[in-house]
Order: structure tokens, then C-alpha cells, then sequence
């Protein structure tokens, strides 16, 4: 009796350990320029410079949108620290205090290229290649509107 008594009492307290220590993640985003969209993982999830939440660890798909710039498509890892890996998380989650991670990531934005005098000059060249190929296909005896 007294064996299953010691049991029990190392039980709850193995129990009682694992429900002590809390975890508070954050993934701080920010972007050069800043006032730019976050889309973590299709989430809308703020304007940078922000802060999220998060729960799992590895590699999330980034995106990154602002008026003016070209838009931003990456990936970016959050490695988990030493408290957080397989094994030592347990020992870890014994101790009575939060422990905290925050993964800074930092995104720079290319500005967007308006070339208006190029795209006009395309335009033209392309209009001009079109006009050409309906001359060609043109019947002899047809008339093209405005002839």
C-alpha cells in the first residue's frame, strides 16, 4: 500500500509540473518600408510593423504588399530554441515561469519600375504588328473601315 501510495503522489506531482510552465511565441515582422500587408500562410495577419502569435515551428510561406513596391513572395523559418526542442520542452515545462520566444524576421521591399515611355513604345510596336497581320489575312477585294 505504501508503494502505490508513493506512486500516486509522484504521479500528481509529474501532473502537476507539466501544467506549471507556460510558452508565449511571437513572430515579429517587420519590412523596410513599413505600412506594408502580411499574409502568413494565406492568414492575413496585420500591417508591419506587427507581432502574431504562433503555434508550430518551421517554415511559413510570407507575403508582402504595399502600394509602390513590387510585391513580396518568400518563405522564413522559425527554429525553436533549446527550451523549445523534443525532450528538453519537458524538463522545461517543470520549471513555473513563461517562457517567451520571438523570432524577428525583417523584409525589404524593391520599389516598383514605371516605365511609362517603354510600355508606350511596346504598345505602339504591338499595335503596328497587328495592323500588319490584317493587312495580310486581308481578301484582294476587301476593305478594311476607314480605307
Amino acid at each position: 500500500m505504501r508503494l502505490e501510495a508513493r506512486g500516486l503522489v509522484l504521479c500528481g506531482l509529474a501532473v502537476a509540473a507539466c501544467g506549471v510552465g507556460c510558452v508565449d511565441r511571437r513572430i515579429h515582422i517587420t519590412s523596410d518600408p513599413s505600412g506594408a500587408a502580411v499574409i502568413l500562410n494565406d492568414a492575413e495577419v496585420g500591417v508591419t510593423p506587427c507581432e502574431v502569435n504562433f503555434t508550430y515551428f518551421g517554415t511559413y510561406d510570407v507575403r508582402l504588399h504595399k502600394a509602390g513596391y513590387e510585391p513580396l513572395v518568400t518563405k522564413a523559418k522559425a527554429d525553436a530554441p533549446f527550451h523549445e526542442w523534443p525532450g528538453v520542452d519537458l524538463a522545461a515545462a517543470a520549471v513555473p515561469v513563461t517562457k517567451r520566444t520571438r523570432i524577428d524576421w525583417h523584409f525589404t521591399m524593391t520599389p516598383e519600375v514605371v516605365d511609362d515611355a517603354g510600355l508606350l513604345s511596346r504598345a505602339t510596336e504591338l499595335r503596328g504588328r497587328a495592323v500588319e497581320g490584317m493587312k495580310a489575312e486581308k481578301p484582294e477585294n476587301a476593305q478594311v473601315k476607314g480605307e
